[in-house]
């Protein structure tokens, strides 16, 4: 899956804080001088923040003091929080493709790439995470266009994948749905969202997984064991 590309107010209209200082690239120290890996630090920073705050619960700020940066040094790396935000779904969906691409390389019956496509959601939560781009579509509304943009690739990507699945199981007869595999592509999708976040307030990794089973246990015809 190829990526087409979470009280501090952040959005859009960020402070200006958020926003790029002037001569930003002359102010900020020499790449040379910087850590090799400052980009990866950043982003890892970053995205923790989006998967528990949401994308307008941090700033720059927060960032820096927590990678003992200075936030010149956050904006050589990515001129603005929008930039940082593209580039969080970037690598995210990239690291999702190449789950899904393991579950395809190892993984045959169809319904059990479901089960393995829902366990990626489980050890997110289990990290007493979200998924990046659920806490993101949360506040789409107040999101730049490009990080918009990334959500919504990150999605669709999602729901094609799935599409592949639904269609081979309905073909070998593993799998059962009405209507279109977009349609029910879409309904895992929000479905597995949307319990996840439900789970959340309850700290209760069971709530989500058995969400999850009896959900996928409508595609298979199966009965799942009462919680």
């Amino acid at each position: 899956m190829a990526t087409r590309a979470h009280p501090t107010k952040a959005g859009p209209e960020a402070s200006d804080a958020e926003q790029r200082p002037a001569n930003t690239r002359s102010q900020a120290p020499d790449a040379d001088q910087l850590p090799a890996n400052t980009r990866s630090r950043i982003l890892d920073a970053g995205e923790r923040l989006v998967q528990v705050r949401g994308f307008n619960g941090f700033s720059y700020a927060d960032v820096a003091a927590e990678l003992s940066l200075t936030k010149a040094s956050l904006h050589y790396h990515f001129p603005s929080k929008a930039d940082l935000g593209e580039a969080l779904i970037a690598r995210y969906g990239e690291r999702f493709a190449h789950a899904l691409a393991a579950i395809d390389a190892n993984v045959t019956f169809a319904p059990a790439k479901l089960d393995a496509y829902a366990s990626l959601y489980a050890e997110v939560l289990r990290q007493e995470r979200m998924c990046l781009c659920g806490m993101l579509a949360a506040e789409y509304q107040t999101l730049p266009s490009v990080v918009r943009d990334a959500v919504i690739a990150f999605l669709d990507d999602n729901e094609a994948w799935l599409m592949l699945v639904l269609e081979d199981g309905r073909e070998d007869g593993s799998l059962h749905f009405t209507g279109t595999a977009a349609d029910t592509a879409r309904s895992i999708v929000s479905g597995l969202e949307g319990a996840m976040l439900v789970a959340r307030p309850y700290g209760a990794i069971k709530r989500f997984e058995t969400a999850a089973a009896q959900l996928l246990a409508s595609l298979t015809g199966t009965q799942t064991a009462k919680s």
